[in-house]
């Protein structure tokens, strides 16, 4: 596993990096959660996302307990806030209340003293952009969080938080984490070059396009224990599953093959090319899932791959 900094921080995380939608607290029972994380762990990964709202909150409990054993130290654990945790008005949103109530609750569930990095999991458009930067100041100076992130948010809206941060000289986001594959390329125009203006690195989510880029759903079948054959794991899934974009993914195959890779490591190290993402975050529910996705940590693809990929899955229009 290789590491990198986590954009201008100080903070050096996974190249890959262990997710837990759909899986902790829901998909994966507590030991098998224990056992991908450890694994996980033993493999170099240091890096473990989750949040708040994931399985109504069992995914951090999960998360918690699977850590146990595991020097704290030695890991970065991140969550998140934004959606609605209750149907009270005010327990949802980047508010002041929202977001300190959110994180005393994240601790608790993740048994832990601090949080590493916590992420605004939306932008809110009905709180002030100050009030947030301000909420996340507070938490730092106590020590309850050490780093403080992003999720899917616009780049005029990152230009709005790094200059909030600027105004009242505080500590300022540092990562991203939006969704980034071969087939969904839209942060490339915009976000990615602000991000690496302002000192944000990305932490991207769905690098594998929801197991499609893996090439498990050739030809449109949807293999049993799959996440595409499961109907409470599979709701984001069917613009993945259209004719045209497995035809494409099925172009992928003879690339990977020629580099002795498998097409799920192909995808993840395309993401890793790009010199603004810090880590490709990935959701697994079988060891040997992980052990695949790991090793695209340190691959460098030839640039007549890249190209040849570029042609399959053009980037966007800028």
């Amino acid at each position: 596993m290789e590491y990198r900094n986590l954009g201008r921080s100080g903070l050096r995380v996974s190249e890959v990096s262990l997710g837990s939608w759909l899986t902790f607290g829901s998909y994966l029972d507590g030991e098998a959660t224990r056992e991908v994380v450890h694994k996980a762990y033993d493999l170099g990964i240091n890096l473990f996302d989750t949040a708040d709202v994931y399985a109504g909150g069992a995914a951090e409990t999960a998360l918690g307990a699977a850590l146990r054993g595991i020097p704290r130290p030695y890991v970065v654990i991140a969550t998140k806030c934004f959606f609605p945790a209750s149907e009270h008005p005010n327990d949802r949103g980047l508010s002041r209340k929202h977001i300190f109530e959110s994180a005393e609750r994240s601790l608790r569930r993740l048994g832990t003293d601090y949080i590493d990095l916590l992420q605004c999991h939306r932008p809110d458009p009905e709180t002030p952009i100050d009030e947030t930067v301000g909420a996340f100041e507070d938490l730092i100076r106590q020590g309850k969080v050490l780093y403080w992130g992003v999720s899917e948010w616009s780049a005029a809206q990152i230009l709005d938080a790094c200059g909030s941060a600027e105004r009242r000289n505080a500590y300022r986001p540092i990562s991203n984490q939006p969704q980034y594959s071969l087939l969904r390329r839209a942060i490339e125009v915009e976000v990615l070059p602000v991000c690496a203006r302002e000192g944000l690195g990305q932490i991207v989510f769905s690098p594998l396009a929801q197991g499609t880029l893996s090439g498990k759903y050739a030809g449109g079948r949807r293999p049993p224990g799959s996440r595409a054959s499961d109907a409470a794991r599979n709701t984001f899934m069917d613009a993945f599953l259209a004719p045209e974009v497995l035809d494409r993914v099925a172009r992928l195959a003879p690339l990977a093959d020629a580099l002795g890779i498998s097409p799920a490591q192909l995808a993840i190290a395309w993401c890793l090319r790009e010199p603004g993402v810090s880590s490709a975050l990935v959701g697994v529910s079988t060891l040997a899932q992980l052990e695949e996705n790991t090793k695209a940590s340190g691959l460098q693809l030839p640039a007549e791959i890249v190209a040849r990929l570029d042609e399959i899955a053009p980037p966007p229009i800028r």
